[in-house]
């Protein structure tokens, strides 16, 4: 908690500087902008004074910042990116995401550029509306994808379509399926992984089995390929979730110390290397394959799959290549 009000004296070197200015080179850890945004709110007195941003200092003048900037409320701003558009119906929208683009920003995101090229900003330009149900950061948006995984995402188009299926995801009646590359071989052909899922205490953007008192989560997992390579063992996975919570299955496999190939943060090395090669993925080996809903107005059973991206198909090769 910042301590106000905060005071500054003005000296001779200042003489012929801006206020905001002078303000920035005293604010250290405050943009110019920001400084703006005080001094426009009457924030910032000069000898007692209001004061406008371009006022000229001559030296000796007594500058109080009486308080911190009101950021403005965030919301999403429509920009024009590129989207893989698989359906788009008045109701709603399927869309195969792309890795490395955020669904939408977070809520601490006060910058402008923590708020660009989002997953919701693509799909406000190109929609110019979206259900208002998720709130201004999230419009349209009824489930979520990790910024490294690519695939199926459907989006809301009005407030009906999304409570209609908001309430199929809470009811389980979605199906998501996903194909996971793993490190390692997984013991079982098939199995079903129930551990509850909470925040890491140390590392806050991870998750954990390791706590208890968690959020449910179900996943269910079965051997499509099993991958003897130059690099090591790696098992290929066809995965299914009942429960949809923040890095589920990327923390359940690797509670089974099989982690997602190019997860880092789960404890997948960056790189694998074998005697005289090294690969590398710079995202995660995760895509969201298949998707199956009822179409909110018709009640008509909507089914979409999207292949491997390319960079995972070529990622398999190099494994495959001896």
């Amino acid at each position: 908690m910042e301590d106000f009000p905060k005071t500054f004296l003005a000296t001779d070197e200042d003489a012929g500087k801006r206020l905001d200015q002078f303000l920035a080179g005293q604010l250290t850890e405050t943009s110019r902008a920001r400084v703006q945004q005080l001094i426009s709110e009457e924030k910032v007195l000069v000898n007692d004074a209001g004061a406008k941003a371009s006022l000229r200092l001559r030296g000796g003048e007594r500058i109080q910042v009486l308080g911190s900037a009101t950021p403005p409320p965030l919301r999403a701003i429509a920009e024009n990116i590129p989207l893989d558009l698989v359906y788009e119906d008045q109701d709603l929208a399927v869309v195969n995401k792309a890795a490395g683009m955020m669904v939408h920003a977070g809520a601490g995101a006060t910058e402008d550029e923590r708020n660009r090229g989002t997953l919701v900003n693509a799909l406000l330009h190109h929609f110019g509306q979206l259900s208002s149900v998720g709130g201004e950061l999230r419009p349209g948006i009824v489930h979520r994808l990790d910024k490294a995984t690519s695939g199926l995402i459907v989006v809301a188009k009005n407030d009906e379509a999304h409570r209609k299926l908001a309430a199929q995801f809470a009811r389980r009646k979605v199906k998501k399926i996903y194909l996971a590359l793993v490190h390692g071989w997984v013991k079982s052909d098939r199995g079903t992984i129930s551990s509850s899922i909470s925040r890491d205490r140390v590392r806050r953007t991870r998750m954990t089995t390791r706590r208890s008192g968690g959020r449910e989560a179900i996943t269910h997992y079965l051997v499509k390929e099993r991958i003897e390579s130059m690099f090591g063992k790696f098992t290929l996975l066809e995965v299914h979730i009942d429960t949809g919570r923040t890095h589920q299955i990327r923390v359940h496999l690797a509670s089974l110390r099989h982690p997602v190939v190019g997860d880092a943060l789960y404890g997948a090395p960056r790189e694998v290397r074998s005697k005289n090669a090294m690969i590398s993925l710079p995202r995660n080996f995760l895509h969201a394959a298949e998707l199956q809903f009822q179409h909110p107005r018709t009640n008509e059973l909507m089914k979409f799959s999207r292949p491997l991206p390319g960079e995972l198909e070529e990622f398999l090769k190099t494994l495959s290549a001896q």
